[in-house]
């Protein structure tokens, strides 16, 4: 049994400021016990050392939910995000290195340069929708959506079906029950369609490669593994994008000075990382055995979180000063199930920020960044809205930038899906 929680991680509180929860956990221990759910308890690991020794030893800490999760009703909230499913994310060992390995060959088929000029595209897009109109929500209008385009594209589905994915998406993270049973309903149809499709006949995108990679995923496989790209891939990206859009546009050390020395967008994704990072309470670990982790124990199969965000704020952790390398923050998790996607979501978000801020360079918050109102749920550090107001421009006549840049563009948008061949003849797709 878990011990009666401390804390709740759910709820407007919790949301509004959740670093003040952790600084008072602390005085509890770094391993301390809290309810996620209504009803639902786990164990979150909010001290940094006591984090890395989790992540870092998959002999005694398990990526499996099987036993826990049956121990929850069928339409448990928390299902969703740690119920079992045959993909990277949830598997252990051998079956984990499988996994692990057809999607790290996967994405490392897709061109960094190519992967840029698509975000170019399609930010581009979404600015031209608002930008004559003086006002946005950066979250709803522009986070939201980049991310999920970039995916139907990287899917190899026709650009008339990235709404229905927009749509589907954005249903299951706002939406009340019964708008969430209707988006998700959306987006099964969308992943079925999508894998007709593909079946049907391959092509240049992620989808195909995954059907045809050597390593031979079964097509549940393959589904849930598509599943583990869109939640991996939209979600955190989402909320890197808009959480570093909120800290520039309230800090103007990220203006550019006539004496130069201004923080770039690199610095604002690396705040970001380490001190607000999208998924701030993850990695959900189940120990094999009864275990004692830092003073606590904690018996076998239980629910242990990790706390990337408490545990980078950690006064025996880490540095605090914010370093452009990102020291050895654990927002992209560490040990065997390290981020395999962290270079083409460090482009997406990099390159959705720089775009924006080039395009509209007097963006200002339309509140106080302190005002700001963060949706409730203890997995995630996301904004529910962004809102901002600029001086109204057309998309052919944008100013001069202001802001610094890490990348410029060098060339046009690529017609065609970005991607890598084959590293080696293994690789090859079957002939047709």
């Amino acid at each position: 049994m878990t011990a009666t929680p401390l804390a709740a991680l759910h709820g407007p509180d919790f949301a509004r400021d959740p670093q003040a929860l952790y600084d008072w956990l602390r005085l509890h221990g770094p391993v301390v016990p809290v309810e996620i759910a209504p009803g639902i308890p786990a164990y979150l690991v909010i001290g940094y050392w006591a984090a890395r020794e989790v992540l870092q030893n998959p002999d005694i800490w398990s990526k499996d939910p099987t036993i826990w999760a049956g121990g929850l009703p069928p339409d448990s909230p928390v299902l969703g995000m740690l119920g079992p499913r045959p993909n990277a994310l949830f598997a252990d060992g051998q079956q984990h290195a499988r996994y692990r390995r057809v999607v790290t060959d996967c994405l490392a088929r897709i061109e960094p340069h190519r992967l840029r000029d698509l975000v170019h595209q399609v930010a581009d897009s979404l600015i031209a929708e608002f930008s004559g109109t003086g006002t946005a929500d950066l979250v709803g209008q522009y986070a939201r959506q980049l991310p999920l385009i970039i995916f139907n594209h990287l899917f190899g589905m026709p650009d008339e079906r990235a709404p229905q994915l927009v749509r589907a998406l954005a249903g299951l993270i706002e939406a009340t029950r019964e708008q969430a049973a209707r988006a998700t309903a959306d987006f099964e149809q969308y992943l079925a369609e999508l894998l007709s499709a593909k079946k049907a006949q391959r092509g240049n995108d992620l989808p195909s490669w995954l059907l045809d990679h050597p390593l031979g995923l079964t097509e549940v496989e393959v589904f849930h593994h598509i599943v583990l790209l869109v939640g991996a891939g939209n979600e955190p990206t989402t909320n890197l994008i808009s959480n570093a859009l909120s800290r520039m546009l309230s800090d103007d050390r990220y203006y550019s000075t006539l004496a130069g020395g201004a923080l770039t967008t690199r610095h604002a994704l690396e705040d970001v990382l380490r001190n607000e990072p999208p998924m701030a309470n993850y990695g959900a670990h189940y120990p094999l055995r009864d275990t004692d982790l830092h003073g606590t124990r904690i018996p076998a199969r239980q629910l242990v979180l990790v706390s990337y965000a408490a545990a980078n704020t950690d006064p025996a952790g880490l540095d605090r000063n914010p370093l452009v390398n990102g020291g050895a923050h654990l927002a992209w998790s560490a040990g065997p199930h390290t981020c395999p996607a962290q270079s083409p979501a460090v482009i997406i978000a990099s390159t959705a920020v720089e775009d924006l801020t080039s395009a509209l360079p007097d963006l200002e918050l339309a509140v106080a960044r302190t005002d700001l109102e963060w949706r409730p749920g203890p997995f995630h550090r996301a904004l529910h809205s962004l809102p901002v107001h600029f001086t109204p421009i057309a998309p052919s006549s944008r100013g001069a930038q202001l802001w610094p840049s890490i990348a410029s563009r060098s060339t046009r948008p690529a017609a065609t899906l970005p991607l890598r061949p084959p590293t080696s003849a293994a690789w090859a797709p079957p002939s047709r």
